[in-house]
Parts: C-alpha cells; structure tokens; sequence
C-alpha cells in the first residue's frame, strides 16, 4: 500500500502548467512544509516535501492555494529521474496528490481577503437569543410550510 497524509503550509504560491492537446489537464507544483514532531537542537525543524497535483486538483491549487496556506494533502509517493542539462541523472520523489483540503479557515490564517466584516450579519438584527428576527407576514413569501 502507498498511502500518505500530510498537513503543512505551501512554502510558495503552486506552479501550474497545462499540458497540450485537446483536452488540457492542469498540473500543479508545490511545496509543503510539514512540521516534524520532535525538535533536536541545530536540526531543521520542518521537512519540505514537494507535491503534484492533476486536473481538478491542479485547478483547485491553481484557484484557492497560496503561499502560506494550510492544507491536509493525502496521495501517494511517486519516485522518478531524469537527465539534467549536465548530463546528471537527477531522482525525484514527489507526493501525488489525490484529495486537498483546508486545515483552518482564512481567518485563522490571517488572510482576510475575500471576506470582510461587513459580509457578516450585524449584531443589531440578531435577537438576545442569536437568531435574526424574522419580520411578521413573511411566511406568505416561502415555498414551502
């Protein structure tokens, strides 16, 4: 079985590409940086692992993922090489993205954007008890009773 799950922060924005021909599938590039548990002193204290995402996820990246965002990617590793313009072969190890999804909200992360205070209900339409007030003579108006 190869199975991973991961939940770090995307060191910078994803690079997405689209591959040619008719049918174009996004393929997005990006780094996390997972935390390791146990810190030991002088040793980094987060591995970065690289990821890659195709088709709807690498829109999803392409879309919603910036640098800084905390995501829980689960997938699978992939090892590959090839041969630089050096003449070196090169051996790479990246994680395959199957599934993504946010680990805190945009507020928690301190990224406002998108969303402002004046999108939420005012406080002076809500009732004591939390709930809007709904004006009298509305249930005329609603589909259904």
């Amino acid at each position: 079985m190869n199975k991973v799950i991961l939940m770090g922060r995307l060191t910078r924005d994803p690079e997405v590409r689209y591959s040619q021909g008719e049918q174009a599938t996004a393929i997005a590039r990006y780094t996390l940086a997972v935390d390791r548990r146990f810190k030991r002193d002088g040793d980094q204290t987060a591995d970065f692992i690289g990821c890659v995402a195709f088709g709807k996820l690498g829109e999803f990246a392409e879309k919603y993922l910036r640098k800084g965002t905390k995501v829980v990617v689960t997938g699978r590793i992939q090892t590959g090489s090839y041969t630089n313009k050096d003449g070196q072969k090169v051996y790479t190890t990246d994680v395959v993205v199957e599934e993504c999804e946010f680990a805190e909200s945009k507020n928690a992360a301190g990224d406002n954007s998108g969303f402002t205070p004046s999108d939420r209900p005012s406080p002076s339409s809500a009732a004591g008890d939390g709930f809007m007030n709904i004006p009298d003579g509305i249930d005329e108006e609603l589909p259904f009773n």
